[in-house]
């Protein structure tokens, strides 16, 4: 990701945005800022940035609404910033396509972390010499960041493409929860799965999308992890 990346920040307590401006600056990145939802969305739309980083306590429009509306037209990056009493929305917000969260009080070490986790993932260039994955019906072509199944194309995030290219580049191995926070995520989520389920759920909801086949590809080996099937 070039330092030019543009990141978005919505929340409306000023502490916070001074905050995360003056560190997300400090990295070299953009900073545009919106103190609302409404606002959010239209930044967001209208500027298209790298990334955002979007409260859950919104005035008008909250978070939650705000990642549902745009994940209906965009695949932004998108990192929730949640209360600490609030599970809930960490859940619903994973569930409507956040990329990941980080709880108030949060450390600017830890967020930033995760920032730049972000947009690594997004922005991996393709490298010409990333050979086509195939297991059985199922294509993974990274140079071109496509997926299919039978040739019907697998709309995929960046999050969801690097999960099922960890999967498909080792056919029939489990891979621990941990495993993939590691792998996919690259950082420490100290023991929280909920980022990894959420994300291979959504992962087989897009699969199903293309054969109820595919979905089942992507087997859960309850009390370990996942696997792709290799049979």
């Amino acid at each position: 990701m070039p330092d030019s990346a543009t990141i978005l920040i919505v929340d409306d307590e000023p502490a916070i945005v001074d905050a995360l401006r003056y560190n997300i600056e400090k990295a070299h990145y953009q900073v545009l800022v919106a103190r609302d939802g409404e606002r959010g969305l239209e930044l967001a739309l209208q500027a298209k940035p790298d990334l955002i980083v979007l409260d859950v306590m919104l005035p008008g429009i909250d978070g939650l609404e705000v990642c549902r509306r745009l994940r209906g037209s965009s695949q932004i990056p998108i990192i929730m910033l949640t209360a600490r009493d609030e599970e809930v929305d960490r859940v619903v917000g994973l569930e409507l396509g956040a990329d990941d969260y980080v709880v108030k009080p949060f450390s600017m070490r830890e967020l930033m972390a995760r920032v730049k986790a972000v947009l690594r993932r997004s922005d991996t260039p393709p490298n010409p010499a990333d050979k086509v994955m195939a297991l059985g019906r199922l294509r993974v072509d990274p140079s071109r960041f496509e997926v299919s199944w039978d040739s019907i194309p697998i709309r995929l995030s960046a999050l969801e493409f690097e999960l099922l290219g960890t999967l498909i580049a080792h056919p029939g191995q489990v891979f621990t929860r941990d495993q993939l926070l590691d792998t996919v995520w690259g950082y420490d989520y100290h023991g929280d799965s909920r980022a990894v389920d959420t994300a291979v759920k959504r992962l087989r909801a897009r699969m199903r999308e293309a054969s109820a086949e595919a979905a089942d590809a992507l087997e859960t080996v309850h009390g370990i992890g996942y696997k792709l099937r290799d049979d």
